[in-house]
């Protein structure tokens, strides 16, 4: 008989594995919505683009009754009630999240608004008694999630709080996570995260400009000062000023950060140090955050550092026909697992040759991350620990931290961005590759220069910085404003 290797043993021990939690986690889920005794009434709130495909995922659920929108945006609302309205399915419109979240015939809400309102309506739908599913990023700051996660202790056994961190459903992820577990590649060294995606200008206006007629600037506007409109696309390009988006390592940025907090063991703690670089470059417009970025999270001795990589540009040339930055070992949205004896880049793992190990992992992004919100109303309880708030605030906290990091930077050479991460090779290498991608759009560095960060020191346990550059880091940590009538509640 053919002896079987480590390797195959390993394998074929980890789809068994697998397939055995799939097939238990499907059956729970499909006993529970057996046992129901009703349908659960939902509520979409903000539907102008994420939230347009948790309305298409809740139709697809049984069980499951649409019953309410909510959105700022008149056009946006009538456009979506008239698509229900084909299905034969009527619903309550409503502009005000706060008149939403009191009615009693609501179960759940869905939140997928702009990111300044996220934590803000998500505390209030807690408050008032409602299961509740919110979009990355979680919170705007870290405050925020602090108090997003406190809410959600408090109401555990009552209501559900899930975040919107769709992979942690997805069991290719899930196998991915259990096979570095066996050792099978030895030991993480740094867990990366990359979106490398082109960003064109969002233009520049040459003053304040109106609102569009169908959005109540109010609402829209939420905790934040009703300030002068700074951009020529409303709806979206929100995503690139500070006061209410998070640039892509907040956008994006959180599927591939909590990805790759997962090659660490879920480290409960955030990281002891962080710094980060980067630029808006290319053109000149009304957006604040950077196109381009790198960050380096340092966790201390014990866990590997995480790295975050962002490329905004397109392949070369500013031409935006040529598509994106080129790939990394296979690689533009996602993450590699870079350990002693291999890594692993998305769905297969790989020896440090880059020769592919026989070892798979089925990845679906999540398509089952909605069902699980329903799965754990009915149960009473979240059915799977990946689902707990507690990982939405830690991949949004490392974006947070890194944009701090980057606000307070200042212009420095290549040569001293290599110098501040000359401990990592694969950071250094990193950083080669991030100003081979700048030089092949013909950006001058010398002209425009990286905006290096310091490597800012926080406390975990506070969730405070310290050190050289706390107060400039905590007075920008602590920089949004609340309006009355839009303030945190208090979840009981």
């Amino acid at each position: 008989m053919p002896r079987t290797t480590t390797s195959e043993y390993t394998r074929r021990r980890l789809i068994k594995r697998t397939l055995l939690a799939s097939a238990g986690l499907s059956a729970r889920m499909w006993a529970e919505t057996q046992n129901a005794n009703s349908d659960v009434r939902i509520a979409v709130i903000g539907f102008n683009s994420k939230g347009a495909g948790h309305i298409q995922s809740l139709l697809k659920i049984k069980g499951v009754r649409i019953v309410a929108l909510c959105d700022v945006d008149s056009a946006v609302m009538d456009k979506q009630v008239a698509l229900l309205k084909g299905r034969n399915i009527e619903v309550k419109k409503y502009s005000d999240y706060r008149k939403l979240v009191e009615d009693p015939e609501i179960d759940a809400v869905t939140i997928a608004t702009p990111n300044h309102t996220h934590t803000v309506i998500a505390l209030a739908a807690l408050a008032a008694g409602k299961h509740v599913y919110v979009e990355k990023p979680v919170c705007h700051n870290l405050h925020e999630g602090a108090m997003l996660v406190e809410a959600g202790k408090k109401v555990s056994g009552k209501l559900i709080l899930q975040h919107g961190m769709q992979r942690r459903s997805d069991p290719g992820w899930n196998a991915a996570e259990a096979y570095l577990k066996t050792g099978a590649i030895g030991k993480t060294v740094l867990s990366r995260a990359m979106n490398f995606r082109a960003r064109q200008s969002i233009g520049t206006v040459a003053g304040p400009v109106s609102p569009p007629a169908t959005v109540d600037y109010n609402l829209w506007c939420g905790p934040r000062e009703m300030a002068p409109v700074m951009r020529e696309q409303f709806h979206y390009d929100w995503h690139w000023q500070w006061a209410y988006g998070n640039g892509d390592i907040g956008n994006n940025g959180p599927h591939q950060l909590d990805v790759a907090r997962r090659a660490l063991g879920n480290p409960v703690e955030l990281p002891l140090r962080v710094i980060s670089f980067g630029r808006r470059w290319g053109y000149t417009d009304n957006g604040q955050t950077p196109n381009n970025q790198f960050a380096l999270f340092d966790y201390g001795k014990d866990v590997a550092p995480l790295l975050f990589d962002n490329r905004g540009l397109p392949r070369a040339d500013m031409n935006w026909q040529k598509g994106w930055e080129p790939d990394y070992k296979g690689v533009r949205i996602g993450n590699v697992y870079h350990c002693e004896g291999g890594y692993i880049a998305e769905s297969k793992a790989y020896d440090l040759d880059g020769k592919w190990n026989g070892v798979k992992f089925p990845l679906n992004d999540g398509s089952e991350h909605m069902s699980n919100f329903i799965a754990s109303i009915r149960s009473g309880k979240q059915i799977h620990d990946n689902l707990d708030i507690s990982h939405g605030f830690q991949a949004a906290a490392l974006a947070h931290m890194a944009n701090i990091s980057y606000r307070i930077g200042r212009e420095a050479s290549v040569d001293v961005v290599r110098e501040r991460v000359s401990g990592n090779a694969l950071a250094l290498e990193t950083v080669g590759n991030f100003v081979t991608n700048l030089a092949a759009n013909k950006i001058d560095l010398t002209a425009a220069p990286p905006v290096l960060g310091p490597f800012l020191e926080f406390n975990p346990r506070t969730l405070k910085f310290e050190g050289e550059f706390a107060v400039e880091a905590n007075a920008i940590a602590e920089s949004d404003t609340y309006r009355k009538g839009f303030e945190l509640s208090m979840v009981s």
